[in-house]
Formats: C-alpha cells, structure tokens, sequence
C-alpha cells in the first residue's frame, strides 16, 4: 500500500498539484478503487461462486439446496463479498484518512446489517417454500408467522441502523418502545388483527389451502390459494382474484365446500313441478301399465295388497274414489324416481337419496329430488344432474302426469276462442 501511496504522490507533483488539492483527491482515487474492487469482488462471487454452487446443487439429491437456489438465498450471500474486500483492504488503503475510515465502516455497517435481513427473508421464502412441498401445508399454513417474522426482523434491524448512525446503544431505543405502544398498536392495527386471525384460522382448521368457500359479501366464490398475514387469496371461478382480510375470516360467517370433497359427494337439490290438473287415482289399467315397469313391479304388487288388506280391515267400500286408500299416478311416480335414484351408478348410495313433496303453489306440486352424486368434479356433476333430470322429464307423461310450465302468450285462450295477442291486434286495427 506504501508503494501505491508514493505513486499517487509523486504522480500528483509531478501534476503540480498542492497539498490542500493532491489530499482530497488521492482520497477520491482510494474511495473509487475501493469500489471498484468491492463491485469486482460482488462480479466474481456471482460468476464463479454461483455457478459451482448451482452445479452442486443439480447433482444433489435433496430438494431444500433447490428452493433455496429457487429464492436466491447464495445470489444474496454474494453481496457480502464486497464486505470482506472493504473491512480487509479499506484500513491500509485509508489510513491518512480516519475520518474517512469511519465514514466508510458506517455505511458499510449498515450495509450489513440490511444485507443480512435480506438473506433472512430469502431463508424465509425458503423454509416457505420447502414447507410449501408436504400434503401438511394445505391444512396448516405458515405464511402468516414467515410474514410477522419478517415484520419484526425489519424492525430489529431498523432499530440497530437507529443505533449504528446516532452512537446509541440499541436498548436506547428498545427501552422507548413503551412510550410509544399505543401509536404502534394504531399504526399496526391490520397487522395484529391479522395475525391473531391467522393463528385462530390455522389452529381452528377453518380454512384449507385448496377449500372451495363462499363469501358474498366480497364477491368470493373460488378456491383458496394463498393464506397470508393480512389477505387470504381467492381464485374466483370466472378465473377473477378476490382477497379477502384474514380477520374477516373470523369475525363474519362464509360457507366453506370442504365436507362435500371430504365426504366426496356434491348434492342434488332440484324441483320438478307437476300439474295438479293432471293428478288422479290410478284405475286398474293403470296399474297393469305401471307395474309392467321393472323398477315398479315390487313396488305395485306390495303397495296393493298392503291396501287391499287396509281398506278391507276397515270395511271401506271401495266403489266410492273418497273412501279408504288409493294408488295415485304422482305417488307412484315419487316411488319410480326414487328406485330409478338408488339404482343409480352415479348416485352415493351412503348419502342421503330421496324424492320428496313440497307444499302446493301457483306453479302447482314440486317433486324435490335431494340426492348427492358420487363424482364432485363440477362438469362431472352437471352432467349426472342433467342426465337424470332429462330422464325424469321424459317419463313423466307415461304416468300421465305434466310437467307445469306458464303458458305462451300465444297459447292464452279467451271467450270467444281468441288468444289475447290476437285481440289486441284486432283493437289496435
């Protein structure tokens, strides 16, 4: 370092240059080198020591080395290589200069420290990531303390920055934290919530990365992607992204599609109306009909000794449509579909499977078919669903039942056999 000191100084008179402007500038030259160095030292790290490394890594049979190449962890550990080059040659460069020797150690603390807040978040990332790859993850997600760890890191680390620039002890500032809890507690608000949300979220098993769930009031009907500190990501099925507060998750309510993949069946819930003008007995003819059908044939002959020997029991004479128990074309039907159902190879046969009957309205008598299918895949289901219901509104006039639908207005008749579009025709003629 002598011998470059000399050189610069004789390089300088030789210049004509006094010392009041040769100190100053040999300073410049020296600080300029030594950037110049610290920026080659940064270039060969990467070129040279990043390439062996990622050799090694692709010829190593663990999967952690990978995310961490992944989440460039080595590609940040580069950047302490100029470090070494200023705490090793910065002093024999400098040594005419302390000031300047401690200006430089400053920043380069500082330097530092925020360096290594950077390689902690990237080994962050990288215990994120490699949590990330087991089946645990979906049920118990880390991101949100991999989040409150960073906040907190970042605010240690600013604290020793506070400590490093004003020569203050860093239990100066930790100590002044009390008097200032209740603007942290204001600023922070989102963070804390967010955070206790996480905990009670990941400890109550409310939501799963991957649950299906339901939140109108966001505008959220998707798949859950990504459960973070302050938002829960939604991919929306029109392919939209919703996020959604993390604390919302606790304090509203939200449906949750998680037991139907658990349990692996998706629910049909769907009303067929019938025409009440077309329900009656059934007479003999009927019943021969009816009971010609494979899955009625059982049905039919129990069903009508079973009130055969009621309306005898009881004397009824059955001459009479009031009098006693009778067969009719709507219950038989209500027992076609449910048979047709249970024998269905696309039905669960451990859930729920039944044809029920609503309350009468205006659109006449709903048959409910309340029954769950096998197969969750939504394009699967839908099939299954339309596949039975164009079956049962195919069948339903063998019953001699019609399906109730409001009329056409074409199809309105009035006295005198017009429709009503064709005498508001005639009037407006």
């Amino acid at each position: 370092m002598e011998k470059i000191n000399n050189y610069f100084e004789g390089l300088f008179e030789q210049m004509g240059l006094a010392d009041p402007v040769a100190m100053p500038l040999k300073a410049f030259v020296f600080i300029l080198m030594l950037i110049l160095l610290s920026v080659l030292a940064n270039w060969i790290a990467k070129q040279f020591i990043l390439v062996i490394v990622r050799r090694l890594v692709s010829k190593s049979k663990t999967q952690w080395d990978d995310v961490m190449l992944e989440k460039k962890v080595f590609h940040r550990l580069s950047h302490l290589a100029p470090v070494m080059v200023i705490y090793w040659i910065g002093p024999s460069f400098m040594a005419e200069f302390p000031r300047m020797v401690s200006y430089t150690y400053l920043a380069t603390d500082l330097y530092i420290i925020f360096m290594v807040l950077i390689i902690f978040y990237a080994l962050l990332d990288s215990v994120g990531g490699i949590y990330d790859r087991y089946e645990v993850s979906r049920t118990k997600p880390i991101k949100s303390y991999l989040q409150i760890t960073k906040l907190i890191a970042g605010m240690i680390v600013a604290i020793f920055a506070l400590s490093i620039i004003l020569n203050k002890s860093p239990l100066y500032f930790f100590t002044g934290l009390g008097a200032v809890t209740a603007i942290l507690l204001l600023v922070f608000k989102d963070t804390i919530l967010g955070f206790v949300a996480g905990v009670q979220v990941t400890t109550n098993n409310l939501v799963q990365i991957g649950d299906w769930i339901e939140m109108p009031r966001y505008g959220a009907d998707g798949d859950v992607f990504e459960i973070g500190l302050h938002t829960v990501m939604i991919r929306n099925f029109d392919r939209t992204i919703t996020s959604i507060p993390t604390y919302a998750l606790v304090s509203e309510s939200f449906k949750n599609w998680r037991g139907m993949v658990q349990t692996g069946g998706r629910r049909i819930m769907r009303d067929v109306y019938i025409d009440i003008n077309t329900i009656k007995f059934c007479d003999e003819k009927m019943l021969e009909k009816f009971e010609s059908v494979y899955l009625l044939k059982d049905y039919i002959c129990q069903k009508k000794k079973e009130i055969e020997e009621y309306n005898r029991k009881n004397d009824f004479e059955t001459g009479i449509p009031a009098n006693g128990r009778r067969m009719t074309n709507i219950g038989t039907f209500r027992a076609y579909i449910t048979r047709y159902l249970q024998k269905h190879p696309k039905i669960h046969p451990e859930l729920i499977c039944m044809v029920r009957q609503m309350p009468p309205g205006e659109k006449g008598v709903a048959l409910q078919i309340y029954a769950f299918t096998n197969d969750i895949n939504w394009i699967n289901y839908e099939g299954i669903q339309a596949d039975i219901f164009d079956h049962i509104l195919s069948v339903i006039s063998f019953f001699e039942l019609k399906v109730f639908q409001f009329p056409a207005e074409l199809n309105v008749k009035i006295e005198g056999g017009q429709s009503q579009k064709s005498t508001d025709l005639a009037i407006e003629n």
